[in-house]
């Protein structure tokens, strides 16, 4: 299974030098991934693909599936875990928001009886 470039790579051309087999195609602004050479640097002194390690944008360069549900998978697992993370955000924001309201009301109602 080779990797792809995505629309989030930013042109930098760090994975065209450290790729070990030549594999990174460079067509005008446009980078891309000749499946016929890249090895994802397995049988190499690589313990990882260099495109993916050296991308500075993290999702530049991402493995491309071949399977259609594990495609699927791993897009509704990746949206349901950024769904997961912004409620606890809110949720944390909440409470925050609530406990500071409830400390200045309780602040405000002590001046008002003179307490």
């Amino acid at each position: 299974m080779a990797y792809k470039i995505t629309s989030q790579c930013i042109s930098c051309n760090l994975c065209e030098s450290v790729c070990p087999t030549g594999a990174i195609k460079v067509e005008g602004t446009r980078h891309w991934i000749d499946s016929e050479l890249c090895t994802n640097c397995v049988g190499s002194i690589h313990t990882v693909p260099q495109c993916k390690a050296g991308c500075p944008t993290c999702d530049g360069c991402v493995k491309e599936t071949n399977d259609y549900w594990e495609s699927w998978f791993a897009k509704y697992n990746r949206v349901i875990g950024k769904l997961t993370k912004k409620q606890d955000y809110w949720e944390r924001w909440f409470d925050c928001y609530s406990q500071k309201f409830s400390e200045q009301m309780q602040k405000h109602q002590g001046e008002i009886l003179g307490v």
